[in-house]
């Protein structure tokens, strides 16, 4: 046998060998194209495959939207002056008697009332005066109040009332922020950003940032920056307010044919298809075929009805969206087409990856069965 003859019958025999290693089932990184459309309903599956394109971008893309009920925007600022339950007022009595004052001892002309607390109901206690409604009115309000309680008991009573802007009226700033801590709502500090910065402001990137503000049995919830984007959304707080300052917790699922495999974060409000694939180091340039990328989500009737043009769907619909990146707007459906918490991107192994995973599997064997035949014959 000749030496080209040799080599064919080689070259015949490792090609045999390949396609029966193939067929034996080779690792991979999941199903290809042809397995992953046969769970499309129109083969008896369970999914809707839908091409992507502008329309489709439109209708199943979106940001989630946050923001804040038009009753945490209506609240107005807390006045520097107004008396709230939890405040500490100073109240001092000057009375035109000598010889036998209403509130002090023989010759005391000034009785000061330190430290007077103001309960959790807004009500003080004034000797001679009784129980008054304190919070809600300014301090010249209520010293007006207590003058005219006192005045039918002692001559021309003159009534000063102080009170220590905040004092009782906090509220708590937690998570990602330079300083936790309960901080009191003060002239400087009664809107939601000024708040935030005087807690340090926010620890982590700003684009990953939301901030959720509870108050009572209400929560409302906004990116950080769009707190600065648009002043409407910078609310006026309240006494007890809860304040949390928290990575984005939305995530999408990366398989297949990319450069890594995981669960993967969101880096920024919205984030592309395209982009998704960028974190993950983009498609693996050995196995990845980049006519088979998907998106699994599972969708709303609503939506997966305007995207199919049907109206007979109910309930959550699985949904996969294909993208083709060699076609000539794939790219830019792959910019425009936005992932959602989430979903799942998969990219299929090109069909000639199986085959070179065969082809080295074999080349393999044989150069170390080679390396094995030349040791035995050195010996």
């Amino acid at each position: 046998m000749n030496l080209l003859t040799f080599r064919a019958t080689r070259l015949m025999a490792l090609l045999a060998l390949s396609l029966a290693v193939s067929a034996c089932g080779l690792p991979r990184s999941g199903p290809n194209k042809t397995e992953l459309y046969k769970s499309s309903v129109t083969e008896g599956g369970s999914a809707h495959f839908i091409l992507v394109d502008s329309r489709v971008s439109k209708l199943a893309g979106g940001t989630p939207a946050l923001g804040f009920s038009s009753s945490f925007k209506n609240a107005g600022r807390v006045g520097s002056d107004t008396i709230n339950p939890g405040d500490e007022l100073s109240i001092t009595v000057f009375e035109n008697v000598k010889d036998d004052p209403l509130l002090g001892n023989t010759g005391q002309r000034v009785s000061a009332l330190e430290s007077v607390q103001v309960d959790g109901e807004g009500f003080i206690f004034i000797p001679y005066a009784g129980k008054l409604q304190a919070a809600g009115q300014t301090p010249d309000g209520l010293r007006q109040l207590i003058t005219s309680k006192l005045d039918a008991q002692t001559p021309d009573p003159q009534v000063t009332v102080q009170r220590v802007a905040g004092d009782g009226q906090t509220v708590s700033v937690a998570g990602s922020v330079g300083a936790q801590g309960i901080y009191p709502i003060e002239r400087p500090t009664r809107t939601l950003s000024a708040m935030i910065a005087r807690a340090g402001g926010v620890a982590i990137e700003p684009s990953v940032a939301v901030v959720r503000v509870t108050r009572g049995n209400q929560t409302g919830q906004v990116w950080m920056q769009d707190l600065f984007a648009n002043p409407s959304l910078d609310i006026a707080l309240r006494g007890g307010d809860q304040i949390v300052v928290e990575r984005d917790q939305r995530a999408y699922t990366a398989l297949g044919a990319t450069g890594a495999q995981s669960l993967v974060p969101f880096e920024s409000q919205s984030l592309s298809a395209l982009e998704s694939l960028a974190q993950v180091g983009g498609l693996s340039t050995t196995l990845a075929d980049p006519t088979g990328v998907f998106i699994l989500r599972s969708e709303s009737a609503s939506v997966a009805n305007a995207i199919m043009g049907r109206d007979d769907l109910r309930g959550s619909q699985r949904m996969v969206y294909a993208l083709d990146l060699t076609a000539p707007d794939g790219l830019f459906e792959a910019r425009d087409f936005q992932v959602r918490d989430g979903d799942t991107i998969f990219v299929t192994e090109a069909p000639f990856s199986q085959w070179t995973k065969a082809v080295n599997a074999v080349t393999g064997t044989a150069g170390a069965a080679d390396s094995l035949t030349s040791i035995g014959s050195s010996d």
